[in-house]
């Protein structure tokens, strides 16, 4: 079975083009929490599978660590735009992606005839209120996938080993949820740190950087666009006049390889 390792700032995925790979009778819940297990398979924050589409140009699964699928995938989705557009050699930059969340359209940067990104409009936030739990106000963001958001002073004291796990599985969220914990740095800059449904600590989160800019605006510390700093790197986020979260940030590919099942 072939596969190509991609990361956004850090958040690792394991890519299988479908079209390419017969998984036909696979379990994929198994196959996702095999391949991604850093100590005895490939390692990975994620498993992104390519299949076709009759909604868009290609559809797009992902799958956890821990074998459950996410609805949607904001550094997954670059990557995933980065591949399909190298891979089928595609002229169009702009690209329909169905997901669970809804059909997206990732568009690839380029500079100087190069890729240097990709650009998402991650459609419309939800506000879905606040609620208090573990001590924390949280603002409970939709990005077709589910958030919490809470403003702290200083990131390092969070305990997000165990505080993370604790938001997440709390019985309010019955789908569980991200969670993301924000030091507001200036009216145009954020640091988060970010702990992923099913997937733990991560280095960096699409959806969530953008739902912890919706929250910051919507509480009056940011303006509307925002450079959101992660343990991985940095990604810019826009909240257009039109109520849609653009997304822009780095797609690159780090190896390919083969996996024998046994």
């Amino acid at each position: 079975m072939n596969f190509t390792k991609t990361q956004g700032l850090g958040n690792d995925f394991i890519l299988i083009d479908t079209r390419r790979e017969k998984l036909d009778g696979i379990d994929l819940k198994r196959l996702a929490i095999d391949l991604c297990d850093r100590h005895f398979g490939i390692g990975a924050d994620g498993l992104l599978l390519v299949w076709p589409s009759s909604k868009a140009h290609y559809r797009m699964q992902v799958i956890n660590p821990d074998g459950s699928e996410a609805e949607m995938c904001g550094n997954g989705i670059r990557c995933f735009a980065r591949y399909v557009y190298e891979t089928d050699k595609l002229s169009e930059e702009v690209i329909s992606v169905e997901t669970l969340a809804g059909t997206l359209l990732p568009a690839i940067i380029k500079e100087n005839g190069l890729i240097s990104g990709v650009e998402v409009d991650m459609g419309q936030p939800k506000n879905e209120g606040p609620v208090t739990l573990n001590g924390f106000q949280f603002q409970k963001i939709s990005m077709g996938n589910p958030h919490a958001v809470t403003f702290v002073e200083n990131l390092t004291e969070i305990d997000l080993a165990n505080v993370g796990p604790e938001i997440e599985n709390d019985p309010h969220f019955p789908n569980r949820t991200n969670v993301e914990f924000v030091k507001v740095i200036s009216n145009k800059e954020i640091e988060v740190r970010v702990w992923e449904r099913g997937a733990g600590e991560t280095l960096a989160c699409g959806t969530g950087a953008c739902a912890a800019l919706a929250a910051a605006n919507l509480a009056g510390k940011t303006g509307r666009r925002a450079i959101i700093r992660l343990p991985g790197g940095n990604l810019d986020i826009e909240w257009g006049e039109d109520n849609h979260l653009l997304m822009r940030g780095p797609a690159e590919k780090v190896f390919e390889g083969s996996y024998s099942r046994e």
